[in-house]
């Protein structure tokens, strides 16, 4: 600046430094201005000025540094702006701040929550089941040898094998061109590890390892029930007590599926092959890849995807994809014929036939020959009163419209007692061609496996 008129300044010591100057005008309650007196080398001296500052100017190439002093009321007004403008952006930020901190704590909280009430579901869904490493079980089997295999079925091969400690166990080694994914796979571990009846087989553990889908059961020495009946040789070894004693076991555990367990629980491939034997030939209830749970009260639903096994669906399944307990019950009449008689539901004995296993026993019934279905190597251990009123029942659960079949409580009602049975309608005979269609159509396959209209298996 161009220093203002020195009419009204007082120059002191020249000796004197600037900040000495600063405190002398600050003392000076006069003192409005103050500056270097000696503006040569570093600057020396002090000048100050009282009164008003005239002749004050800007020079753009000169002049030198002046120092004005301002009412201290006029400084606490900008600095009042500048700190309240401060404070009202760190107050905003702050609740800004402290709102994103709420959100995210509420948020992290719930996702505990959430987190919390999941890991609950997924255990009541998911019980403690052993998981077994692959070399377990591979070593076992002796590497899934030919000679320890046990059967195949739709999804796979099953293996006999034997633990370090001795135990016997037999492993369900999904194939990997099965239908049942690991949707299905755990779905049987949650179910069957939940499931527990004398009439149920019994899940040991499994394992998902290198591709590999494995579930490890008790193992069965007697395999499957359609080992024994379907062969001309082995089914001497069931006499009729035996096969009236697998009917009812296989019964009670339906009926516990269907009403005494936690869930109501739909099996949807109950079949021969589907019935493992113990030692004692007790019967036991396995292979839960395609049951379904439902939920409360809830009795039947509906699926667009149709998954069985070809002559043991019930014809509101089979078309409409209509499941219920009653879908059960009418297999369950399916394989009662097929046990008492020793026949298949259908197969290479009926292919060049019009009639199958159902119908032939309804024409039997209706020509008041009904016993004529029993198997010949039953004919001497066969108690005829509870034989006739196996094939009685079966025709009951064989019904065409699933609210005229019985419940399974009334079923082992009726197997475990002499009460007078109602007469049966004619059953569902026209499933029989509705397969035939089918089979045409190449959506079934011609072995023991299951089949899915919608999804091959």
């Amino acid at each position: 600046m161009k220093v203002p008129d020195t009419s009204n300044c007082l120059y002191l010591n020249q000796s004197m430094n600037l900040v000495e100057c600063r405190d002398k005008c600050l003392r000076n309650c006069s003192c409005v201005a103050y500056a270097n007196s000696d503006i040569r080398g570093e600057g020396s001296g002090c000048a100050l000025w009282f009164g008003d500052l005239n002749d004050l100017r800007t020079l753009p190439d000169a002049g030198q540094d002046l120092y004005i002093r301002v009412p201290a009321s006029e400084l606490e007004t900008k600095n009042g702006r500048k700190i309240k403008i401060g404070i009202a952006v760190g107050v905003t930020i702050g609740v800004l701040c402290g709102l994103v901190l709420v959100f995210f704590l509420v948020r992290k909280g719930r996702t505990r929550s959430i987190l919390k009430d999941r890991s609950k579901e997924e255990q009541e869904e998911d019980p403690k089941v052993p998981l077994y490493d692959l070399s377990v079980i591979v070593s076992s089997t002796d590497n899934f040898s030919h000679k320890n295999k046990l059967g195949e079925g739709g999804f796979g091969s099953v293996f006999k094998g034997t633990l370090e400690n001795g135990q016997r166990i037999a492993v369900k080694r999904l194939s990997s061109g099965s239908g049942q994914g690991i949707k299905e796979f755990k779905n049987e571990i949650a179910l069957i590890a939940k499931l527990q009846h004398r009439n149920l087989v019994k899940l040991q553990g499994y394992c998902i390892q290198n591709e590999e889908k494995l579930l490890i059961y008790e193992y069965m020495p007697n395999k499957s029930l359609d080992f024994f009946i379907f062969d001309q040789t082995k089914k001497r070894v069931l006499d009729w007590n035996t096969r009236f004693n697998i009917i009812l076991g296989i019964a009670k555990g339906l009926l516990y599926l269907h009403q005494d367990s936690r869930h109501r629980v739909i099996h949807r491939d109950l079949k021969a092959s589907n019935v493992l034997l113990d030692d004692e030939m007790n019967p036991k209830i396995s292979d839960f890849g395609l049951a379904r749970i439902l939920g409360g009260d809830q009795t039947t639903e509906i699926t667009r995807c149709v998954v069985g096994t070809y002559g043991y669906i019930a014809p509101e399944y089979a078309i409409d994809g209509n499941f219920s307990v009653k879908s059960d019950v009418f297999s369950f009449g399916v394989l009662l014929l097929e046990i008492v008689s020793g026949k298949k539901n259908r197969g290479d004995q009926h292919q060049n036939q019009n009639t199958n296993l159902i119908e032939q026993a309804w024409n039997l019934w209706i020509e008041g020959r009904p016993l004529d279905l029993i198997s010949e190597d039953l004919k001497e251990s066969c108690n005829g009163s509870e034989a006739l009123r196996c094939i009685h029942i079966s025709f009951l659960c064989l019904q065409q419209h699933p609210h005229d079949r019985p419940s399974m409580s009334f079923v082992i009602m009726m197997l475990d007692s002499e009460i007078c049975l109602p007469q049966p309608k004619q059953p569902a005979l026209f499933v029989g061609e509705y397969y035939s269609s089918l089979n045409k159509s190449n959506l079934i396959s011609g072995n023991e496996l299951s089949m899915s209209i919608l999804e091959a298996r």
